[in-house]
C-alpha cells in the first residue's frame, strides 16, 4: 500500500504515512465534537459571571462573618455554577495562605521584640 499523498510505500497497518504524516485511506481522521455554543444555550452551570459579578462577591465574601460562611458553602458546592464554585474557592486559598503569612509576621516581630525585652532587663 502507497501513501495518497507523497506515494512513499507505508508499513502494513499504519495509521499514517511515516514520512507525510497523512493519514492513510483505512481509517478517518480524528474530528472532535464542537457544538454551536452562545450566551443563549449556555449550560447554567458553565455561564460566566461578570465582571460586576466578581466584584459583588469579593465585596459579598469580605464581610467578616457572614461572608466566610457563605465562602465555605460556595466553595464546598452551595451553587450549581462552576466559575462561581471555583472563584470561591480559589478566594478561600487566598484567605488561608493570607491568614498564615500574618501568622508568621506577627510571631516574627513578638518573638523578635520580646528577646529585645530580655536582653534590656
Amino acid at each position: 500500500m502507497h501513501c495518497s499523498n507523497c506515494g512513499k510505500p507505508l508499513p502494513d497497518g499504519s495509521r499514517a504515512c511515516p514520512y507525510c504524516g497523512a493519514p492513510s485511506g483505512g481509517f478517518a481522521p480524528f474530528t472532535a465534537y464542537q457544538p454551536n455554543i452562545t450566551e443563549d444555550n449556555i449550560p447554567d452551570e458553565w455561564k460566566p459571571i461578570s465582571m460586576w459579578g466578581y466584584f459583588g462577591y469579593e465585596i459579598l465574601f469580605s464581610i467578616p462573618l457572614i461572608g466566610l460562611i457563605l465562602l465555605i458553602v460556595f466553595s464546598v458546592g452551595g451553587t450549581k455554577n462552576r466559575n462561581l464554585r471555583n472563584f470561591a474557592r480559589s478566594y478561600f486559598c487566598f484567605l488561608i495562605v493570607a491568614i498564615i503569612v500574618i501568622a508568621i509576621i506577627l510571631a516574627v516581630t513578638s518573638t523578635s521584640t520580646f528577646f529585645t525585652d530580655i536582653l534590656r532587663a
